[in-house]
């Protein structure tokens, strides 16, 4: 997940390689919505080894409300720290 601020706009996607998706995102090439709403920062992320089972996952959590969401990253991340830097890339 990424967001653009506290409370601001949340953006849950699904890649092969986030090392090349973040920066992509950060560059505003990630996409339309990420670019518009300003969306850079990954705040949540998990890692699976099927890309089946990502893409199930990515479309549970968007059918979640914005809350339970929300409750999910500051549970792992309550300062919604911008956690691509500290995944060493």
């Amino acid at each position: 997940m990424t967001a653009s601020q506290k409370r601001g706009t949340i953006y849950i996607g699904v890649t092969n390689d986030l090392g090349r998706r973040m920066p992509e995102h950060k560059s505003g090439m990630g996409s339309r919505f990420t670019a518009r709403y300003g969306v850079q920062r990954l705040v949540w992320y998990e890692e699976h080894f099927d890309i089946r089972d990502a893409i199930q996952r990515e479309k549970s959590l968007k059918r979640w409300s914005r809350q339970w969401k929300i409750d999910l990253i500051e549970k792992n991340n309550p300062d919604r720290n911008e956690l691509f830097v500290g995944l060493g890339w």
